[in-house]
């Protein structure tokens, strides 16, 4: 059963989600993603998700710890000289700037986990299906591609393992030559699969007129109360963006860390912003408690 932020409405759901993606990217500061990766963290935590999120955190730290190694290695910009490798210098402005990109990386990315747990496919079908059917067909397969090449490949392995086909025993040309045919076996079954789906759909007429939904969501009074909150705190942080606030300036020197009155006023929308879910998932635990 779908409780606290599960039981609204789908469209404040999808706004939450496309706002923390937005203005991850756009509050270029390492205090606001900071605090967005712990305020993702703890809703997570709240949705029972935080066995996978362990799971996918070394991916993830890979993913992201890419950018505080390779922007020093490459951007030589910056005042603060830390030390000198292989004849360049490593800049504080260089491996901070990496630090901020590595955070707003890593908050997209468990932004993605948290929303593929609360917009369900029958939930993104029935925002945009009516109105982009291809588009959101197509979309809704490219995200589930991930995990089901996940689960495919995994057993193509166990199979292909009787055969002595494996990627972890023998010599390095052998691995290579049995991870191709692996991917081959792989993507021979995805595109039969595709092309059989395909049929499938065009045979029952998908597309060819109204669509209906087996499941009509309606908005009540407190979705409409969500709505109207997300709206009203993610305009003031971009309406302050547009001003210059919230983005911390580190090329071609780092600027000290200086909280204004609409800084703070932006940060207190950005928080309010990103907790609502979280505020939400409480007050119905001590409801049902």
């Amino acid at each position: 059963m779908s409780s606290g932020f599960a039981s609204l409405h789908p469209l404040p759901c999808f706004l939450y989600y496309a706002g923390v993606m937005l203005l991850c990217m756009l509050l270029f500061h390492p205090i606001y993603l900071l605090t967005a990766l712990i305020a993702l963290d703890i809703l997570c935590v709240l949705h029972h998700q935080g066995q996978r999120l362990l799971k996918l955190l070394p991916f993830y730290l890979v993913m992201g710890g890419s950018a505080i190694v390779l922007n020093p290695l490459f951007s030589h910009r910056g005042r603060h000289i830390l030390f000198y490798f292989w004849d360049q210098p490593i800049t504080l402005e260089a491996v901070l700037y990496g630090l901020t990109a590595t955070l707003s990386m890593l908050a997209v990315l468990i932004t993605f986990q948290s929303f593929n747990y609360i917009i369900t496919p029958d939930k993104f079908m029935y925002l945009f299906a009516r109105a982009l059917p291809k588009t959101s067909l197509l979309a809704l397969m490219t995200i589930r591609f991930v995990p089901l090449f996940k689960r495919r490949l995994r057993q193509i392995e166990l199979v292909q393992g009787l055969r002595g086909v494996s990627v972890r025993q023998g010599s390095l040309r052998k691995r290579m030559r049995d991870g191709m045919t692996l991917l081959r076996v792989l993507l021979v079954w995805s595109l039969e699969d595709a092309l059989q789906t395909a049929d499938s759909m065009k045979a029952r007429g998908y597309g060819t007129g109204k669509r209906s939904a087996y499941i009509v969501y309606r908005m009540d009074r407190r979705d409409i109360r969500v709505l109207l909150w997300l709206s009203l705190t993610g305009v003031i942080c971009a309406v302050l963006w547009l001003q210059g606030f919230g983005t911390m300036k580190i090329y071609p020197r780092l600027e000290p860390l200086t909280l204004t009155l609409g800084e703070a006023a932006q940060y207190v929308s950005f928080c309010a912003f990103l907790l609502t879910p979280v505020g939400l998932e409480w007050k119905e635990r001590l409801a049902w408690k």
